[in-house]
């Protein structure tokens, strides 16, 4: 894992390209504190900030070939590595050291463009084929690793884009039509960013910058079987397909072992994490260490599912308890490190989590992550469901009472009475052949945040239709997959790289060099997982019934049996409450809001009051106040970053 950036073709003369090559470097030290490295030729430049786990000594980048024709700047894992450099030695090519970096380089020179089919990993690089006059970026399958670029007169890249910004002539500014995704799906999608001309490479895509051209394609797309199940031939019974699961996990698991630093694991006391954990276990003689962030606010608390795994599986465990008060206090970094809004605090427990891991010197954890999206573990999953069962008779008084099977505390959920609950849940219940059914609810409540945007704002965005635009982008075969598959591809291929691995994944774990790795996440397990009948991924009403049925022998029954809790934590209550950070009154104050742009005052203020009069509040307006303040937050971070509001010592070095 490290952070990476660079150029093709010729960056504005202001200042000598090493000195900007450094600048971009310096801005993200944070991905990369073990050394940095830079190589510029006549074509471009590739630069390096690297987090050592593989090869220590010898895996200083960028790295070329043998003559030095072909270069690369790479973060990220290339899993199967060992393999690879195995038969590309029998091919004859040299290595001179023990990097997985040195065979994305040989297996280019070997397979051209089509090295990246080989990889198995989480990986972002940039490649500098001398010889050809090229530059090629490439990303991952699933969307671990980010990248980032623009163009400038030169094609400028970079890990986050932060290190874009330290170029002469790229200017931030918030992108209007970007906010209206970010109020809709809470990302903006890709290759759209927060910003303005800064574009991200998509997940499975491969850039390629020759020849005064730049041209974008797929290496590798998700997809579902044709039809309610799968295929017409014999279906592999529920055992065989328990069993080819358990094999995949365990060898995603084996493989992302592979490191020469202690390995730990992210351990929540959901079932996803217990499974990675148990499987770690499999594989190693020392006693594990996990980790693990709790809650001072009892109903996102999981401390006791926790220690239950910890004991069943004797682990070293460190945890760290986050208060409401700590979430509002760290905020600004972790948008900082964001570098997008968000509407849920989610991100900022998971910051300090990684925070704990480096201070017991490791660098490297394994998590649970993506399970919930490949294998159908969210609730939305099973709203749609009922709700689909719920529209065969949309009047009826009854079908509804079957959301207490999902929530039996339904209403009291944040202060919501059953009625407005049941209006929520009900939406687009006329419209089941809708491809945009199970998220209809959701995509709903979220948007209604835009009733904050001001008239400017509005009139700027127009008719955009961001649910439109999706639609656009949906695969030919899509209307034809499982209700369930379609669900899951939402999931996956766009909430899952668009948030969860980005603002909760990658960048808040790198903001402390941690890197994140997901077995569930294995292209293998991926695609395995969509093959798998919808009827043992969503079995009834019970979620990913397949995974229980293949790992949960080696759980407590009380864990392999718990039902899926939704990672969730304090959200308004944290800016709200007696204690106020200063900056959130200054960046929510009216003249703030005026000065941005984005938001209206007054309505603004109307829902401050009401958040800081009723404590206990709904959804909508918990979204709606963090969603503004990271808005503002990015705003004073970003566009107009010589301003103070003096938050934490990271933010001062950076800003």
């Amino acid at each position: 894992m490290c952070g990476i950036a660079g150029f093709f073709g010729c960056l504005p003369q202001t200042y000598p390209p090493r000195e900007i090559m450094r600048r971009m470097l310096a801005v993200l030290s944070h991905r990369g504190p073990d050394g940095q490295g830079l190589h510029l030729d006549e074509g471009g430049g590739l630069g390096h900030t690297r987090l050592s786990i593989i090869d220590l000594a010898g895996g200083q980048q960028p790295m070329s070939n043998e003559d030095d024709t072909v270069w690369v700047t790479f973060n990220g894992e290339i899993f199967n590595y060992v393999e690879l450099q195995e038969d590309l030695a029998k091919r004859g090519h040299k290595f001179r050291t023990r990097s997985d970096t040195e065979v994305i380089v040989h297996m280019y020179e070997e397979r051209g463009l089509a090295c990246v089919e080989a990889f198995n990993g989480d990986f972002a690089f940039a490649l500098w084929d001398k010889r050809k006059n090229r530059l090629v970026l490439a990303r991952d399958r699933m969307g671990v690793r980010p990248l980032y670029y623009t163009h400038r007169g030169a094609l400028i890249f970079a890990s986050e884009m932060k290190a874009l910004f330290q170029v002469p002539g790229v200017q931030p500014e918030i992108d209007p039509i970007a906010l209206d995704q970010c109020f809709t799906f809470w990302f903006p999608l890709a290759p759209r960013t927060p910003f303005r001309d800064i574009q991200e490479l998509p997940p499975g895509h491969i850039l390629i910058a020759e020849s005064g051209s730049v041209s974008v394609s797929s290496y590798w797309e998700l997809r579902y079987p044709v039809g309610s199940e799968n295929s017409d031939l014999p279906a592999p019974t529920e055992k065989q397909m328990a069993e080819e699961l358990e094999a995949l996990l365990i060898d995603a698991t084996r493989i992302r072992l592979r490191a020469d630093v202690p390995v730990g694991a992210y351990l929540s006391g959901g079932l996803d994490s217990s499974v990675v954990t148990a499987l770690i276990r499999l594989f190693t003689a020392s006693r594990l260490k996990t980790f693990s962030v709790g809650f001072e606010a009892e109903e996102f608390d999981e401390t006791k599912y926790q220690q239950e795994v910890v004991e069943a599986l004797a682990t070293d465990h460190e945890s760290i308890t986050c208060t409401h008060g700590d979430i509002g206090r760290i905020f600004p970094e972790v948008i900082w490190h964001a570098e997008r809004p968000i509407l849920r605090t989610a991100p900022a427990p998971l910051y300090q989590l990684s925070a704990l891991v480096r201070q017991n010197e490791f660098k490297v954890v394994l998590t649970g992550e993506g399970a919930d999206e490949v294998l159908a573990g969210y609730d939305i999953f099973k709203e749609a469901k009922v709700r689909r069962f719920w529209a065969r008779q949309p009047r009826s008084s009854w079908r509804p009472l079957l959301l207490r099977r999902l929530y039996p505390y339904l209403a009291d959920v944040q202060g919501q009475p059953q009625a407005y609950l049941q209006a929520f849940f009900g939406t687009a219940l006329d419209r089941p052949a809708d491809p945009f059914f199970s998220h209809l609810p959701r995509w709903s409540m979220t948007s209604r945040i835009k009733a904050f945007f001001s008239q400017d704002l509005r009139q700027t965005i127009g008719g955009y239709d961001a649910l439109e635009e999706l639609r656009q982008r949906l695969p030919a075969e899509y209307n034809a997959w499982h209700p369930l598959s379609q669900a899951q591809y939402l999931e996956a291929a766009h909430l899952l790289p668009g948030y969860i691995l980005s603002s909760q994944g990658d960048r808040v774990s790198m903001a402390h060099a941690v890197e994140g790795r997901f077995p569930f996440l294995d292209h293998r397990v991926v695609e395995f997982a969509a093959r798998i009948p919808p009827r043992l991924k969503l079995k009834g009403l019970k979620e990913k019934h397949i995974l229980r049925r293949s790992i949960g022998r080696y759980l407590p029954n009380a864990i392999a049996e718990r039902p899926k809790q939704p990672y969730r934590a304090p959200d308004s209550q944290s800016f709200l409450g007696p204690c106020i950070p200063e900056y959130v009154e200054d960046l929510l104050s009216k003249q703030a809001l005026l000065r941005t742009g984005y938001f209206e005052p007054r309505s603004v203020q109307k829902l401050l009051d009401k958040c800081r009069r009723q404590g206990t509040v709904g959804f909508r307006d918990n979204m709606a106040v963090v969603g503004i303040l990271s808005v503002q937050l990015l705003d004073h971070l970003f566009v107009r970053g010589k301003e103070a509001i003096a938050p934490a010592p990271a933010l001062s070095t950076t800003v």
